[in-house]
């Protein structure tokens, strides 16, 4: 939760977050130390506006860091926590083998600015770990193609492969000359409370003769030792930050067929995570408006980037038809417990979803896991398959082998469809040339056949949605109390430029544990004293 607005500006010190965004580091710090952040500069209007609108008592400047005056917007006050996390994205290995910006990959160098003229008492920095690698550009031509298939050549600037850290190494000597004591690791988001595994460097340095603390571990894979043994507590995971009332529409009705890199991943994902999956796991599915998600599944969400990269397949045994009454919970058995009647007509379906990230080739990950990185741009979609049981009675009264032919059931009769994608894309059925008719797809090399419990499913559907922007802030660790729609102004922001700030915002949790663990301000340091 945030502080409540307003605090009085009891303080001795100012703190000062130097490229704000939309809030991630601010709103970590004010967890920690129980009030605002004085000062958030930031070159984006829409981004100061999202600060702005959650952190109102916060002096804002939209401005270029390098053209905010210390001394001036300081007013001769001390600072005692300065916290920066320039733009990484000219250092990430997400960037490829495309030219750098040698402009913002000198931000850094405000650091030294702030340390010189105004001293902050400690300095917190965050970015890729890709940051320590920082060293001199070097000019080379890249040869690419042009629309028209003309080649083109360009001359661009990369970073030289033989000096890689020397800028980094001097940056830090310079705040080493300036009197500060200079740490910095690599440190995991879901280690500390967020349900993301982004991974970043932090940097802590301070001049105040106090050593440089680095914040206890406090969650781990569950079955690790320590979490077995109860010394800390599980990663928080994926399907928490899940709104499971959201529907994923059918891949096989888009209007605009699914590019074919993105259909390799959702079949090689129900494959993996379905299909071949030894442990079926479980998982609340959202049913009418109003009723509440059922239980969450145990690992934390993958690393969230700015671009939203992940989507979701986990089983979850549901009751279909019974027809609950006004208000009354649905019917979510679940798969450790013995299944309902079988009555004449299909009642039970089994629901899968996993997380399908769709850049890199990355298949996807389970949502028992934390989330992926978030970047700027939304890459995290979230696949569901619908299953159906394959017993049902036949004409006779007896239940059907599962070589049988599957009857129609009330989810639409798509089992075809979802054999002959996972064929298409999977590629089992290497003999068969994609233009043939498929093989008889028996029960010994069928796609889509899950066991569960030893009950036989066949996959009916596989529907796909992009997670929408809360989730994705959730799993970068935001309370659902921060505003993300609109900004100060009360204008509404773009999905896009939401997923945007998302992907390039700090972990709360994290900004939270390394404040805590090296910053009180002079207030708090008297009355403790």
């Amino acid at each position: 939760m945030l502080t409540p607005q307003f605090v009085l500006p009891i303080a001795g010190e100012l703190i000062v977050d130097l490229f704000a965004g939309g809030g991630g580091a601010s709103t970590g710090i004010e967890q920690a130390v129980g009030r605002h952040v004085d000062i958030a500069i930031n070159h984006d209007p829409e981004a100061v506006s999202l600060h702005q609108a959650n952190h109102p008592q916060t002096r804002h400047f939209v401005s270029d860091v390098f053209e905010v005056d210390p001394l001036v917007v300081t007013d001769g006050q001390p600072v005692g926590l300065m916290w920066a996390s320039p733009d990484c994205k000219h250092f990430s290995k997400a960037k490829g083998g495309k030219p750098v910006s040698r402009k913002v990959r000198s931000l850094a160098g405000v650091v030294i600015k702030w340390a010189k003229l105004v001293r902050p008492r400690v300095i917190c920095l965050e970015n890729v770990e890709e940051f320590q690698t920082w060293g001199p550009l070097v000019k080379r031509t890249v040869t690419s193609t042009d629309a028209d298939g003309n080649t083109v050549h360009k001359i661009g600037e990369f970073p030289c492969p033989h000096r890689k850290g020397q800028t980094f190494q001097r940056w830090v000597a310079s705040l080493r000359n300036l009197g500060y004591a200079v740490e910095w690791r690599e440190l995991r988001a879901c280690d500390y409370g967020a349900p993301t595994i982004r991974k970043r460097l932090f940097l802590v340095a301070r001049c105040d003769g106090m050593p440089i603390v680095w914040p206890a571990q406090t969650h781990g894979a569950p079955d690790s030792l320590p979490v077995r043994q109860k010394k800390l507590q599980p990663w928080r995971t994926a399907a928490e930050c899940i709104d499971w009332s959201i529907p994923a529409p059918s891949i096989f009705d888009r209007a605009r067929p699914l590019a074919e890199a993105t259909c390799r991943r959702i079949a090689k994902g129900v494959m993996r995570y379905v299909v071949q999956s030894s442990q079926p796991f479980i998982v609340g599915v959202g049913g009418r408006a109003g009723q509440s998600p059922e239980r969450p599944i145990g690992k934390p969400i993958g690393t969230i980037t700015a671009k939203g990269d992940a989507a979701l397949c986990v089983p979850t045994l549901i009751q279909t038809g019974y027809g609950e009454r006004a208000g009354q919970a649905p019917r979510v058995p679940g798969l450790d417990k013995p299944l309902g009647t079988i009555v004449a007509t299909q009642k039970h379906a089994l629901v899968a979803a996993f997380l399908a990230k769709h850049y890199g080739g990355v298949v996807g990950s389970d949502v028992r896991a934390p989330i992926g990185t978030v970047t700027s741009v939304d890459h995290h979609s979230l696949i569901t398959a619908s299953m159906v049981t394959i017993d049902n009675q036949s004409s006779q009264g007896g239940h059907a082998p599962v070589t049988a032919p599957l009857k129609t059931t009330v989810t639409e009769n798509r089992h075809a469809l979802v054999t002959a994608f996972l064929t298409t894309y999977y590629g089992s059925d290497q003999d068969t040339p994609m233009a043939d008719p498929m093989h008889t797809v028996t029960t010994r090399d069928r796609f889509g056949l899950v066991t569960v419990e030893g009950q036989p499913y066949e996959i009916a559907d596989i529907g796909l949605r992009m997670l929408t922007p809360r989730e994705l802030y959730r799993a970068q660790g935001f309370p659902d109390t921060y505003l993300i729609d609109h900004g100060a102004d009360g204008l509404p922001l773009t999905k896009t430029a939401q997923v945007r700030m998302c992907g390039n915002s700090v972990c709360p949790p994290l900004a939270r544990a390394v404040v805590t663990a090296n910053f009180m301000d002079a207030a708090m340091e008297r009355r403790v004293a």
